[in-house]
């Protein structure tokens, strides 16, 4: 196995110990729970040494991040997940190790953020159709910014109401598609994605890729438009993913010659599965993305 915990770091001879790598996670820049610098310090606490702050569609957490991560002696990585449509589905594109002053990368997740909001409020107009009113204001106040409102506010807000136990419920029950809060919306394309990505210096992966409920032909069509348009990685771990899906990821990265990123995907304590750090150790035979970082 090639470990993301307990290996050498190529590339990197200042991390010549033992290191815990975590390239996925969300703060309250996006739709995490934790502030940026209570994120690394958690990350901090749980051993990780090389790091990225991946929020939604945003930049806005980085700064803070980075400078608590060089408080902690944690090697940092901007990151980010871009909301992408592809074959009529939402998928997310991880951006790593890029310029995050580039003109085009901002100005595109800018326009991704009216989108959001207009998409929120047919989203609250849907969920008032069956009774459940007040709902874009609730989701409101659990967005750190309004911009980025996403389905994860709307179902802390459903929670909070006392309308299902838990997040994981209230998806299930109002906000994917076929149920009542789910609303169609178009994203930015996979191509749009990658050259924001690709012009600010970075490396672009699929995220998360076995949780699109694609079939395997569907899944490897994407991945290969991903790598035609330049896309260099694929999330062969990604929170706590099965061991077949982790073994299935890891054959379509070496066939297709994708590098290999692994993320917890952590959002906040009680919403997630896996904790900062706590990940499996990517499979034999791949190239971890760190290894390509700059």
């Amino acid at each position: 196995m090639v470990p993301s915990r307990l290996q050498f770091f190529p590339g990197f001879p200042h991390l010549s110990a033992v290191f815990v790598v975590d390239l996925h996670c969300h703060s309250t820049a996006s739709d995490g729970l934790l502030a940026p610098a209570d994120l690394v310090r958690r990350a901090a606490d749980n051993g990780v040494t090389l790091f990225a702050l991946t929020d939604h569609d945003t930049l806005d957490g980085l700064p803070e991040a980075r400078a608590e991560s060089e408080r902690h002696g944690l090697r940092f990585i901007p990151g980010v997940e871009i909301s992408i449509e592809w074959s009529g589905a939402q998928v997310h594109v991880l951006g790593h190790d890029f310029d995050a002053n580039n003109a085009a990368l901002t100005a595109g997740l800018a326009s991704i953020h009216d989108g959001r909001i207009e998409r929120a409020r047919r989203m609250a107009d849907a969920l008032a159709a069956i009774g459940l009113d007040g709902c874009f204001e609730g989701a409101m106040r659990h967005a750190g910014n309004p911009g980025l409102i996403s389905r994860a506010h709307f179902a802390r807000h459903l929670v909070e109401r006392g309308v299902c136990k838990d997040v994981r419920s209230v998806f299930e029950a109002y906000l994917v598609p076929g149920k009542p809060g789910y609303v169609e919306h178009r994203w930015p394309s996979l191509q749009e994605a990658v050259d924001w990505v690709n012009g600010a210096g970075g490396l672009a992966s699929i995220a998360h890729p076995t949780r699109y409920n694609f079939t395997r032909s569907a899944l490897r069509q994407l991945l290969k438009e991903f790598k035609a348009a330049g896309g260099r990685g694929l999330e062969v771990v990604s929170g706590a993913m099965p061991r077949e899906s982790i073994a299935q990821c890891a054959r379509l990265a070496e066939t297709l010659g994708l590098a290999a990123t692994c993320g917890s995907d952590f959002h906040g304590a009680g919403e997630s599965l896996t904790d900062l750090g706590r990940i499996a150790p990517l499979p034999d035979g791949l190239t971890p993305i760190w290894e390509l970082f700059r």
